[in-house]
């Protein structure tokens, strides 16, 4: 589908007003919220959760228990208690169950209530809380909140392939803004964001930008005067990209609301490293503290947008980067006020992004089929 800059941006522009064209409220009872909801979602890290471990969790501003059997399942089910209310996670796991740490009544992984210790006659049999699907993959727990059966689970058979490199699994990181903030991106702010990185990589030039709707989402071409490069864009909230600097890798992004103003950010990158030098590199990655260094990029980030300190002032070259990001993405402001933005020839992949969000919505709105969204047979790889 070919993007014109006037049929976004012209006469007649669509109000974000309308159902569909409101992405970034994802709560229950939402229509982008619903929609968000038919995908399966990245929802913690697996190394983070052991066994006979309970969480809680939030997802598009809904609240959930997340807990680890002692025999290594995981199981994610409603928040509270169906006795009096008490949060799930505060209890204890046993064996593959969960007890309320309340009155003691005991939950297993489908949700049924299967122990009521302080009950004469037990009614176990008539209580059951919601269970989620779960699947753990590359390392990261997923989650499918819709109703109904779930899709497959889209797969990335290039990150499980160990003769490409070595796999790490970020932690994930909470920026406080809205989601879209985060996705509705383009490669055209590396040149301005990321511009000190920029010219040790010897980047000049803006680049021209195309766009092109995939039967996953969309790819988009970026070329410049020295080369050219394309990021994939997974709907609803995956980008998949080159990692530039050194050393090289492939990485995968997923921004997934926590709430309406808060969005985490789970990710596994690839790098091109094998034998002594992959291990050399998880052992550096291993001493680093990432929670404290997603404080910190958060601390500086925030100093800069109150205008406390300038983004060329901060000589922490290891959180620079993501500082930048922040700036940009935070800076936007809690939610996007998309209705007051003007978009021009370089937001290409920006307006493809929304209108496959406003055409799906509205077919949903409407009671119309929706896109079934696929990654092709044979991994895709990367151009370089």
């Amino acid at each position: 589908m070919a993007i014109t800059v006037e049929q976004e941006t012209g006469p007649g522009r669509r109000s974000a007003r309308d159902r569909w064209t409101d992405f970034v409220h994802t709560g229950l009872g939402t229509l982008a919220g619903t929609w968000m909801r038919k995908f399966w979602h990245p929802i913690f890290r697996g190394q983070d959760l052991p066994p006979g471990r309970a969480v809680p969790v939030k997802i598009m501003s809904q609240d959930f228990t997340l807990y680890r059997g002692e025999g290594g399942a995981v199981h994610l089910l409603d928040f509270r208690c169906a006795h009096r209310g008490t949060q799930l996670s505060t209890g204890w796991v046993e064996e593959d169950g969960l007890r309320c740490f309340y009155h003691g009544w005991k939950y297993d992984g489908s949700g049924q209530c299967i122990e009521q210790p302080a009950e004469p006659q037990p009614f176990c049999e008539k209580i059951r809380i919601r269970s989620y699907p779960i699947e753990e993959y590359l390392g990261l727990v997923f989650a499918y909140l819709g109703e109904g059966d779930p899709p497959a689970l889209m797969r990335f058979p290039e990150f499980d392939d160990e003769s490409r490199g070595t796999l790490l699994v970020n932690q994930g990181s909470i920026q406080p803004c809205n989601y879209f903030n985060l996705i509705d991106n383009d490669p055209v702010h590396i040149y301005f964001v990321h511009r000190s990185f920029n010219a040790a990589q010897g980047r000049a030039d803006i680049p021209v930008l195309d766009c092109e709707e995939t039967d996953y989402g969309f790819i988009s071409r970026a070329t410049d005067s020295r080369s050219s490069w394309v990021y994939h864009c997974y709907i609803p909230n995956v980008v998949h990209g080159r990692r530039d600097g050194t050393p090289k890798g492939e990485a995968i992004q997923w921004r997934v609301p926590v709430d309406d103003e808060h969005t985490v950010s789970h990710g596994v990158t690839l790098m091109f490293l094998k034998g002594q030098e992959a291990e050399d590199y998880r052992a550096r990655q291993a001493s680093r503290n990432p929670i404290e260094a997603n404080r910190r990029v958060n601390e500086v980030g925030q100093a800069i947008l109150r205008g406390e300190l300038r983004v060329d002032e901060v000589d922490d070259r290891s959180v620079l980067f993501n500082v930048q990001d922040y700036v940009s993405q935070v800076g936007l402001g809690e939610i996007l006020d998309i209705e007051n933005q003007h978009l021009g020839r370089e937001d290409v992949p920006t307006i493809m992004l929304r209108r496959i969000f406003a055409r799906e919505l509205r077919a949903l709105a409407e009671g119309r089929p929706l896109k079934q969204w696929t990654r092709p047979a044979d991994p895709l790889y990367l151009e370089s």
